[in-house]
């Protein structure tokens, strides 16, 4: 999330971060920087975001998405983090606005794990909004990557998954046309006014395409 932020506060533009239920909004340990593990220790962005009272204070106090106006917006971002491929099947508020920006003509962007929204978000006639569609997320590859970092910490017996599916394998099952950049690579995509982002690396990417997705 902080990536985005970032490019989009540079620009100038108005950011209100929401969040499914509002209030504090918590990173997973292997998203927080300041996790003792050590796993995201160079997203320096993010360190300096929290280090930050008045901005750390943004993701303390969170408005709840029930209260997003599409009308008040240009765009909207959904943030990764491992949570969303937890909690994101239960989000239908989340998946009604984000199909509603879309068929607004707005921008309706997905970063990393929050690419996990494109398998529930449906569009008025029934069919998946990803569907027919070029995406981006996490991939495989970076999964593998995760999962034999938690073995080797030991947070996780070794041959378990980190997460409860896949979002490459989950977007070409939908009949999305899924593509990656590679490992760790900053990379986003653009369909239209879809734009969906690789992974947390690929914050700026995502937010380029924004951008250029709102005239610059």
């Amino acid at each position: 999330m902080t990536h985005p932020w970032l490019a989009f506060t540079e620009r100038g533009y108005e950011v209100a971060i929401f969040s499914p239920e509002g209030n504090k909004c918590e990173a997973d340990a292997l998203s927080d920087p300041r996790d003792p593990s050590g796993y995201s220790d160079t997203d320096l962005i993010s360190l300096g975001f929290l280090s930050t009272p008045k901005l750390a204070a943004l993701v303390e106090t969170t408005r709840p998405i029930a209260e997003l106006s599409v009308d008040a917006f240009d765009a909207i971002v959904v943030a990764g983090g491992q949570a969303p491929m937890f909690t994101f099947e239960d989000a239908t508020e989340l998946q009604r606005l984000f199909v509603n920006f879309f068929a607004a003509g707005k921008v309706a962007a997905a970063l990393c794990h929050g690419v996990a929204l494109l398998r529930y978000a449906r569009l008025s006639t029934g069919e998946l909004l990803a569907k027919g569609r070029t995406v981006t997320g996490f991939a495989n590859v970076e999964e593998d990557f995760a999962d034999n970092a938690v073995w080797e910490m030991g947070a996780l017996p070794h041959g378990t998954h980190l997460m409860p599916w896949r979002i490459e394998d989950e977007m070409r099952a939908l009949g999305a046309n899924y593509i990656q950049a590679g490992l760790w690579r900053d990379f986003a995509v653009r369909d239209g006014n879809l734009i969906t982002g690789q992974q947390n690396f690929s914050g700026a990417a995502t937010a380029r395409l924004v951008i250029e997705a709102l005239g610059g």
